[in-house]
């Protein structure tokens, strides 16, 4: 799976871009789309540039940790892995017996956008299992993107040239546009449009980069370690249509 999120939907850490940074742009002339496409010919590609460019393959993926792809009302999600607790996460977000790991995560995710009854980190706390997942809004450019604890699912983010975030589970389609601006994503953690990297167990803490060293010496981005010494606001996901009006009263 591959997303290239553009600067306003998902800002780049500036602890994950590299002195070695790339020259290349991920987006600009399909360039990564084209690589995605060759090293994975029967893969689907969503081109939604300036905003985020998705793709989707189920090719040469472990079935122990399958590939899913859904689309919901513009809603975009990429997962890989499975969720232990499918039944309960039916229950609760009131889905049919069809429902899988990638539709539970769009309802999840809707009803923090639409209702947000409790945050964003107890959501992704609340699926246990092994996963990564990529959602994208279309329709509120919003990105939201996540981990399991353990780091279960290979998982890479990075930099390119043009400063877009580029999201894969396959190390080298990240360091093809990223150069030496990546790092796997950091187990344990969320990444939304609003609030940024966040750790779920323990979302008030700041995450500090720690430079991530190659075999080389050349530093490659970095990794994110939980900061006990300090703490950040509460920021929730961004309200839509008429929840926008009386989100704030809250």
């Amino acid at each position: 799976m591959l997303a290239v999120f553009g600067k306003s939907v998902a800002k780049s850490p500036e602890g994950l871009q590299s002195p070695q940074s790339s020259s290349v742009s991920a987006i600009k002339d399909g360039f990564l789309a084209k690589h995605f496409t060759s090293v994975y010919p029967s893969s689907v590609t969503l081109n939604l540039v300036p905003s985020a460019l998705l793709a989707y393959s189920i090719d040469k993926h472990n079935p122990l940790l399958p590939r899913l792809f859904a689309v919901v009302d513009d809603i975009f999600c990429l997962f890989q892995g499975h969720i232990d607790n499918v039944a309960h996460l039916k229950q609760q977000y009131g889905l049919n017996k069809t429902a899988n790991e990638v539709i539970i995560v769009i309802e999840a995710y809707r009803t923090l956008r639409d209702r947000g009854p409790y945050p964003a980190d107890q959501v992704v706390r609340d699926f246990q299992g092994k996963f990564a997942f990529i959602l994208f809004d279309s329709s509120s450019k919003t990105a939201f993107v996540a981990s399991d604890s353990d780091g279960s699912v290979p998982f890479f983010w990075g930099t390119d040239a043009d400063g877009n975030l580029v999201l894969s589970d396959e190390m080298g389609i990240v360091s093809k546009s990223c150069g030496k601006s990546f790092a796997p994503f950091p187990k344990g953690c969320f990444f939304t449009t609003s609030g940024g990297l966040r750790n779920f167990e323990h979302p008030l803490n700041e995450l500090k980069p720690v430079p991530r060293v190659d075999s080389s010496g050349q530093v490659c981005g970095a990794t994110f370690k939980v900061d006990a010494e300090t703490k950040k606001e509460t920021t929730g996901m961004p309200r839509v249509g008429s929840a926008a009006n009386w989100s704030s009263n809250y």
